[in-house]
């Protein structure tokens, strides 16, 4: 099963996504039109000590949601930059830590359907406190979480980054 794009065009374009409107021909011949949400990839962070793991709380407009729990995450400040360098630098911003080990564990994919948009994610441990400024139109309370009550933030979990990022701790945990 193959397809090639033969044409499209940019719908949209906003400081961070742009919307294209796009065709492909797949290898049966047939054609079809996508919308395609272009997005500059992001990032997420499993910290933890050893004893709780690092999350963030925040309102989520998009949602509705005045509070959704999540890991540290963020997309490129600038184009280009590496994706463990924007962990690093998010991990701070967001939580206020860094990290002496870091490990890439995956990279999923948001919403395939519609999107490119890429989360690749981490995990940092050995963590020490630095001082960092938070972006300035972020509103984010810091959460802890016990790791033995780690079931039970997969369970409630609601976002799909930080779920992957949860069972993959659970999965290196067990």
């Amino acid at each position: 099963m193959s397809f090639e794009r033969v044409g499209g065009e940019e719908a949209w374009r906003g400081r961070m996504l742009a919307v294209q409107v796009e065709r492909f021909r797949h290898d049966d011949g047939e054609e079809v039109t996508r919308e395609i949400v272009y997005h500059p990839g992001a990032v997420a962070v499993v910290a933890h000590d050893g004893e709780r793991v690092y999350l963030v709380a925040q309102p989520r407009e998009a949602l509705g949601e005045d509070e959704l729990l999540e890991l540290p995450a963020g997309k490129p400040d600038e184009e280009g930059e590496p994706p463990l360098e924007t962990a690093k630098r998010e991990l701070a911003e967001e939580v206020g830590l860094g990290a002496r080990n870091w490990e890439h564990l995956t990279r999923c994919y948001s919403s395939p359907g519609f999107t490119n948009e890429a989360i690749d994610v981490f995990l940092a441990t050995d963590l020490y406190e630095v001082d960092a400024e938070p972006d300035e139109n972020e509103r984010i309370e810091i959460r802890t979480v016990p790791l033995a009550e780690l079931d039970g933030l997969i369970r409630e979990c609601r976002d799909a980054k930080s779920l992957v990022g949860l069972l993959w701790l659970k999965s290196m945990l067990d």
